[in-house]
């Protein structure tokens, strides 16, 4: 996700809207949306074209700001539901305390997230009031591989623009270990920004949600990949439900990366958010960032560089490697803390840890 600082005035006056005015009438916050590129849809065949144009007001561009580093991110999500229910990536939303979604008509709303699968990748955002909204069909069908796919994004700039492809491969592993079964794989040339979007077939039912890129080192997208969502599916009724999933793992590791500062250190490494208190991470000594009683970020957290002797640039690699663990294993993770370099174990031990909410405050208080 790309970084917004200046959209934390505008979400932390959303949030308040929400909490101060929760029994009058709807008030929504006007905003024009960014300049889209007007090529995009031009350039579809008529039939997508028209389909493009349909399911558009359904899609909406995804903000969220995290108040400890005062930075933002920026994704895609969509209504599955007239009452406000959006569906996004959980990585566009887990390091935010501050949720706004913008529409086609350019209003913005706050949003605050309702449930969550982590192992999927799926996050629920809740509008805070508006609607009756669009809203997209699931579809039930199984994709066949080959078939025509149509994404909506807010990569490159644009605001809620197609991006066309093919269905590559059903079930793929995408390089990660906790992709769900099914995952989609597609050759439609989408980025960051794109991620939480949703992948349509020809008939403009939902086939997943967007979740990773994998990307060449010249920076051309090789492939993307979605995480299947059907329709009364066993996902979207826990998400309705209002459950939390974590991964198993992530809790037992106790790790969460920050996304906006991993891989941008000298040397490169997988940037510490927070420590689950209890967790392995916790009992290694690793720390995540600080910051003061204002909540201004004064210092990142560790920067993990290695893990297993393994290369770590970036939270993704350092991601890849923590989901490779299991209970039981001893590891060495090599870490900066300031310019010092130093190694710790990581001891997975099969018992419960704290959990740390989604929303909570990441860094630690001076």
């Amino acid at each position: 996700m790309r970084r917004f600082p200046v959209l934390f005035p505008l979400l932390l006056l959303l949030a308040l809207t929400a909490y101060l005015l929760p029994a009058r009438t709807p008030q929504n916050v006007e905003a024009p949306p960014p300049a889209a590129t007007t090529t995009l849809p031009q350039a579809l065949p008529t039939a997508e074209r028209e389909l493009f144009a349909s399911l558009r007001p359904a899609v909406v561009r995804v903000d969220s700001v995290n108040t400890a580093t005062r930075t933002g991110g920026l994704g895609t999500g969509f209504f599955i539901s007239g009452e406000g229910q959006v569906l996004t990536a959980y990585h566009v939303v887990k390091a935010g305390q501050l949720f706004a979604v913008t529409t086609l008509a350019g209003k913005t709303y706050p949003a605050r997230v309702a449930a969550f699968d982590e192992a999927a990748d799926v996050a629920l955002l809740q509008v805070a009031r508006g609607g009756p909204f669009p809203y997209l069909e699931l579809a039930s069908g199984t994709p066949q591989v080959g078939e025509r796919v149509l994404a909506i994004g807010n990569s490159g700039g644009d605001f809620l623009q197609p991006r066309r492809g093919e269905l590559l491969r059903l079930n793929a592993e995408a390089g990660r270990s906790d992709f769900p079964e099914g995952t989609l794989e597609m050759n439609a040339p989408l980025a960051q920004g794109d991620s939480g979007g949703p992948i349509f077939n020809e008939r403009g039912e939902v086939l997943g949600v967007v979740s990773y890129i994998r990307v060449s080192g010249d920076g051309v997208t090789r492939a993307s990949y979605a995480v299947p969502v059907p329709g009364g599916g066993d996902l979207i009724r826990g998400l309705q439900a209002g459950e939390r999933r974590e991964s198993p793992l992530t809790a037992l590791v106790g790790l969460a990366f920050d996304q906006m500062h991993s891989g941008l250190t000298d040397p490169p490494g997988a940037v510490v958010l927070r420590v689950t208190p209890g967790s392995a991470a916790a009992r290694a000594g690793l720390r995540g960032c600080v910051a003061d009683r204002q909540g201004q970020l004064t210092g990142l957290g560790d920067v993990i560089l290695s893990i297993g002797g393994v290369r770590t640039p970036d939270s993704g690699t350092a991601l890849d490697q923590v989901k490779r663990l299991k209970v039981g294993d001893q590891v060495d993770v090599e870490y900066l803390r300031g310019e010092q370099r130093a190694h710790a174990t990581l001891t997975l031990r099969a018992q419960p840890v704290g959990k740390t909410p989604l929303n909570a405050e990441p860094c630690t208080r001076q």
